[in-house]
C-alpha cells in the first residue's frame, strides 16, 4: 500500500490494515522454554501435557494405620476386630501406602492396647483414604491448552505433573524512542523552554501492564539522520518499536525515519487525541509514530499498540466493560474526528454520571482521575448535557459505585476529605469536579451529584448561600451543611512589582489579570466588587481569561503570566505569592436529601466535625472554622 501523509483514516480501518499487513509479512509471537516455577502470568506457547501421574504412588489420604481390608470385615463395636502390630503399618498423610494394604483406617478411629495391638470397630472398605496414582493427574494429560495465561495453581498442577519446564510466547520487546531539543530527562528544576521526558516511563509502564519488555533509548535531537539511526538501531534490537513526536503537518521527522527504515501504511488517524499517529514497518515489525502529547500518546497505545500485543500472544481479543451515564455537561466534538474524552464517573441514586475531564492533550492528570473513556463517534458533532452515552471503564464498577460525586466551586480540601474518606474507610472514594457554585446547584436540582460546594454572596445583605438554596430549591428536599470560613482575596506576585494594593489598581496600565470562570462564586464575588467601586471591567487586561481552580490562578501568577488573581489565601501561600484580603466568605456543602442518609455522605460529615480535617485546615492556612459539619438550615 501507497504511503499516505496526514490522511485522515477511520480508527478502525487503520487498526484492520494494520494488522493484515503485518500479519502477512509474518508477525507473530516467538516461544522460549522457561522454568515452570517461574512462569507466572505468562502465556503458554503450545499445550502443557503431564509427564508424570499425580501421584505417582498410592497415597495415604489421612493419619493412620494401612491394613488389608478384608482383615477387617465384619468387625463391630460389639465383636471388634483386634490387629497385631504386625499386621498394620503406621502411616501420615501422604505416605506410601505398604503394597500389601489397601485401605487406610483413620488414627481417631484406632483403639491401641498395651501390647501395640490395634482394636478396629468398624469394618473398613477397600481403597478408604487412599489416594489413588493419577487421582489428580494422569501421565499425559493436557495440564494448559495453547495460548493460556499461567496462574498460581497451575504452576502447581505443572510441577505435581512433573513439568519442570514450560514453553511460553517470548515477551516483545517494545523499543521507545524520545526524541525533540527542547526534551530532557525528568527533573524537579527544569529550565523554562525544556521539557520533562515522562512519556517514556507512561509507556513503559503500560507495556508492561500488558506483557511486553520496554526498551527505552536516550533522547534522540531533532535532526533527521540521528533520528532515522536511532529507528534502525531499535527495529534490529526490538520486536516492535515507538518513535515518540516529530510527527504533524509541520514537522514530519519521524514519518521520513520509518519510510527510510521501512514503511509507512499510514499517516493520520481520524481519531482526537491522536492524529498525526503514523502506522509503519519493518518487515513484520511495527514501527509506530506516536504523538508528543503525553494524552494523545496514551490513546495511540491503547488503539494500536495494545491490539498487536494480544496478537503477538494469540488472544482474541480482551473484553471492554462498558456502562451507560448521564452526561454531566454537554461535549463537542469534531464531525471529522472519533474522539476519546476522559470522565469521573459516580452512582447517584439509580444512574451513573459522567462528567467530563479536561481535554487538553497535554494534561496528563486527567488520565489519573479518569474512571472511563467517553467514545464520540466519527461524524457526531458532540452530545448533549443530560444525554445518556456509553463510557468504556477504566476502573472496576464496584469501586465507582462506592465514590462519592462532589461538584461545585473549587476548594483545595475537597481533595484532603476525599484522602481522608478513603483513608477511613478503603471501599469509599471521592470523585471532584470544578463547575463553580452555580455549576454545583444545577447538578444537585438534576441528581447529579451527592453534594456541592458553594459560596454565593447575596449582594442585598452580604450572607453567602442561604438565599440561593431559596430560590433554586422552592420545594425543598435539600441540606445546607457548613463546612469553613475562607478568606478571599487578591493573589499577586511576591513584593507586588505593579504596585497592586486593591482591585482598583487592576486596571493601571500594563497590569494582567487571570479570573476565574462564569458561574463561579469567585467570579460573582469579584463582578459585585467591581460594580460595588464603579469599575469598568472593560478596563482589566485579561478579565475574560478564565481559569477553573484557584490553585491554576495562583500558577498563572507564580509563574509570571499574569500579575493579580482573585482567589483564596490557602492557594496563594502553596505558591509564595503575596495576599490583599478582600473578605472572609462561608464555604458550605450542599447535599441533597436523597443522598443523607448514604454511608458515603454520613462518613464525609465524621469526617468534617473530626480533629484531623482541623488540623490539616489549619496547616493549609486562610480558613475559619466553626462548626464544620453542622446543619445550617434544611430546604
Amino acid at each position: 500500500m501507497a504511503f499516505q501523509y496526514l490522511t485522515n483514516i477511520p480508527l478502525e480501518r487503520a487498526k484492520r490494515d494494520y494488522e493484515d499487513i503485518l500479519i502477512s509479512e509474518g508477525f507473530r509471537g516467538e516461544a522460549e522454554e522457561i522454568p515452570a516455577v517461574s512462569s507466572l502470568g505468562r502465556t503458554t506457547a503450545s499445550p502443557v501435557y503431564a509427564k508424570i501421574c499425580s501421584p505417582h504412588y498410592p497415597a495415604s489420604a489421612m493419619d493412620g494405620i494401612a491394613i488389608r481390608a478384608e482383615d477387617t470385615f465384619g468387625a463391630t463395636e460389639t465383636a471388634p476386630v483386634l490387629m497385631k502390630s504386625d499386621g498394620f503399618t503406621m502411616v501420615d498423610t501422604g505416605d506410601p501406602v505398604p503394597e500389601d494394604c489397601d485401605a487406610v483406617i483413620m488414627i481417631e478411629d484406632v483403639i491401641y492396647g498395651e501390647d501395640g495391638s490395634a482394636r478396629i470397630t468398624a469394618p473398613a472398605a477397600p481403597w478408604q483414604h487412599i489416594r489413588q496414582i493419577g487421582e489428580d493427574i494422569c501421565a499425559g494429560e493436557m495440564i494448559l491448552p495453547s495460548y493460556t495465561e499461567i496462574t498460581p495453581t497451575a504452576i502447581g498442577a505443572m510441577l505435581a505433573g512433573g513439568v519442570m519446564k514450560v514453553s511460553v510466547i517470548r515477551r516483545p520487546t517494545v523499543g521507545i524512542i524520545p526524541t525533540g531539543d527542547e526534551i530532557i530527562p525528568p527533573t524537579d528544576d527544569p529550565e523554562p523552554g525544556k521539557i520533562m521526558e515522562f512519556n517514556s516511563a507512561i509507556f513503559s509502564a503500560m507495556l508492561v501492564k500488558w506483557g511486553a519488555v520496554p526498551k527505552t533509548y536516550p533522547i534522540v535531537p531533532d535532526q533527521p539522520e540521528l533520528v532515522e539511526a536511532a529507528v534502525r538501531r531499535a527495529a534490529e534490537e526490538c520486536d516492535m518499536v515507538l518513535l515518540n513526536a516529530g510527527s504533524s503537518a509541520g514537522r514530519d521527522y519521524s514519518a521520513a525515519a520509518i519510510a527510510s527504515v521501512g514503511k509507512v501504511l499510514h499517516h493520520g488517524i481520524a481519531m482526537r487525541p491522536g492524529k498525526p499517529a503514523i502506522l509503519g514497518y519493518a518487515g513484520k515489525k511495527p514501527i509506530l509514530g506516536v504523538p508528543g502529547y503525553p494524552v494523545s500518546g496514551i490513546l495511540v497505545l491503547e488503539e494500536l499498540l495494545k491490539p498487536l500485543i494480544l496478537k503477538w500472544y494469540n488472544h482474541g481479543g480482551y473484553r471492554e466493560e462498558n456502562v451507560s451515564a448521564v452526561l454531566s455537561r454537554p461535549v463537542v466534538s469534531g464531525l471529522k474526528y472519533r474522539e476519546f474524552v476522559r470522565v469521573r464517573l459516580g452512582k447517584v441514586g439509580d444512574k451513573l454520571v459522567a462528567s467530563p475531564l479536561n481535554r487538553g492533550s497535554g494534561v496528563v492528570t486527567s488520565f489519573v482521575k479518569a474512571d472511563g473513556i467517553l467514545d464520540i463517534p466519527q461524524g457526531k458533532e458532540g452530545c448533549e448535557a443530560g444525554e445518556t452515552v456509553t463510557v468504556r471503564l477504566l476502573r472496576r464498577k464496584s469501586d465507582i459505585e462506592h465514590t462519592l460525586v462532589v461538584t461545585g466551586s473549587h476548594d483545595p480540601l475537597l481533595d484532603e476529605l476525599g484522602d481522608m474518606l478513603h483513608a477511613s474507610d478503603s471501599s469509599l472514594y471521592m470523585s471532584s469536579s470544578h463547575v463553580g457554585s452555580m455549576g454545583g446547584i444545577m447538578a444537585v436540582r438534576r441528581r447529579e451529584a451527592h453534594m456541592a460546594g458553594i459560596h454565593l454572596l447575596n449582594e442585598s445583605d452580604g450572607t453567602y448561600n442561604r438565599s440561593a438554596v431559596n430560590k433554586y430549591f422552592p420545594q425543598g428536599g435539600v441540606r445546607l451543611v457548613e463546612c469553613v470560613g475562607r478568606t478571599q482575596g487578591l493573589m499577586v506576585q511576591k513584593g507586588s512589582p505593579k504596585g497592586i494594593r486593591s482591585i482598583g489598581d487592576l486596571t493601571a496600565p500594563g497590569v494582567r489579570y487571570v479570573n476565574r470562570q462564569k458561574g463561579s462564586g469567585t467570579r460573582i464575588l469579584t463582578d459585585h466588587l467591581c460594580r460595588k467601586e464603579g469599575i469598568d471591567t472593560e478596563k482589566i487586561y485579561g478579565y475574560g481569561r478564565e481559569e477553573l481552580t484557584h490553585t491554576s490562578v495562583a500558577a498563572q501568577i507564580a509563574m509570571d503570566t499574569a500579575d493579580a488573581g482573585m482567589g483564596i489565601y490557602s492557594a496563594a501561600k502553596l505558591y509564595g505569592l503575596d495576599f490583599i484580603p478582600v473578605c472572609t466568605e462561608q464555604y458550605d456543602l450542599l447535599i441533597p436529601d436523597c443522598a443523607w442518609d448514604t454511608t458515603m455522605v454520613q462518613k464525609l460529615i465524621e469526617i468534617l466535625s473530626g480533629p484531623e480535617f482541623t488540623r490539616r485546615i489549619e496547616k493549609m492556612g486562610g480558613y475559619t472554622i466553626d462548626r464544620p459539619g453542622r446543619v445550617r438550615s434544611i430546604k
